[in-house]
């Protein structure tokens, strides 16, 4: 039995009944997950989750309602085109912004609803999560 990957619930989660949205932030490195957790939750008051593992992170988006799905370019396990297509499989109308230290790669720009590049600026990324949750209509 494979033990499940820790889940963190964002600094300053109020919740989905009084947030923007939902947000599953998919990143391995806990630096750069802190710092979108902390932003998105504190600042941007979104109601955000993370975990490193991008097989957990299908198992939750088929699983839960999400707002948007914030995840890192490389990770590890899976590439991010088998993400992204697992992630339109369980959850095809959920939005995904994809965070990059690498320029923007054509053949996944059709996936994702946004790229991102590191280092992201925080009003950028709360920018960014603002207007594609928007679009779906929450």
């Amino acid at each position: 039995m494979r033990k499940r990957p820790p889940m963190n619930r964002g600094p300053g989660s109020t919740g989905p009944a009084a947030s923007p949205g939902r947000i599953l932030i998919i990143e391995d490195d806990p630096e750069a997950a802190l710092f979108a957790m902390h932003v998105l939750g504190k600042r941007g008051h979104f109601d955000v989750t993370h975990t490193p593992d991008p097989a957990a992170a299908i198992g939750l988006a088929a699983a839960e309602h999400w707002d948007l799905v914030l995840t890192d370019m490389e990770l590890p396990g899976m590439t991010l085109a088998e993400l992204l297509d697992g992630l339109r499989r369980v959850a095809p109308g959920v939005p995904v912004a994809v965070l990059s230290a690498h320029v923007e790669i054509a053949e996944l720009s059709q996936r994702a609803e946004a790229f991102l590049r590191k280092p992201v600026r925080i009003e950028q990324l709360i920018a960014t999560v603002s207007a594609l949750i928007g679009r779906t209509g929450k």
